[in-house]
């Protein structure tokens, strides 16, 4: 069981990888894919962090503005209640 743990990393933890650049097929970021968004929105209505996500930051960009798009079309609340 001690070699199991020396073989990870430092941190103990595997690195996040990106889900939008590991299936390419299901990478569409859409403004009007609330179920998709509300992953990346936490519950105070805030956008969640690419350490959180695992996003890379093209995509994590990509996903912020599609957020702000579907806020501005009032499909996302700005704030949770």
């Amino acid at each position: 069981m001690a070699d199991d743990r020396d073989s990870r990393p430092r941190g103990g933890r595997r690195r996040k990888v990106c889900r939008f650049c590991a299936r390419r097929e299901d990478s569409a970021i859409d403004y009007k894919n609330l179920q998709m968004l509300r992953n990346y929105v936490d519950d105070r209505g805030r956008i969640k962090k690419a350490r959180q996500t695992g996003t890379c930051r093209r995509h994590q960009s990509r996903v912020a503005q599609a957020i702000k798009r579907a806020r501005e079309m009032a499909l996302l609340p700005y704030t949770m209640d």
